[in-house]
C-alpha cells in the first residue's frame, strides 16, 4: 500500500506542475484524481476510487 501511496503522490506532482495558473485548485483535483484513478487501476488491482482520492487530495495540496 504504501508503494502505491507514494507511486501515486509523485505521478501526481508531476502531472499537476504543468497546471501553473493562479486560481487552478480545480484542475489540480481533476487532474490529480485522473492520474490517481490510473495508477489505483495498474498498480492496485482495480482500486480506481481509493487512488482517485489520494490523487486529487495531492493535486489540491501540492499548490
Amino acid at each position: 500500500m504504501q508503494k502505491f501511496l507514494s507511486l501515486t503522490a509523485v505521478v501526481t506532482i508531476l502531472g499537476v506542475s504543468a497546471c501553473d495558473s493562479a486560481n487552478s485548485n480545480l484542475e489540480r483535483a481533476i487532474i490529480g484524481g485522473a492520474i490517481g484513478c490510473a495508477a489505483g487501476e495498474v498498480l492496485a488491482d482495480g482500486r480506481c476510487v481509493e487512488g482517485a482520492a489520494v490523487g486529487a487530495g495531492i493535486g489540491v495540496l501540492t499548490n
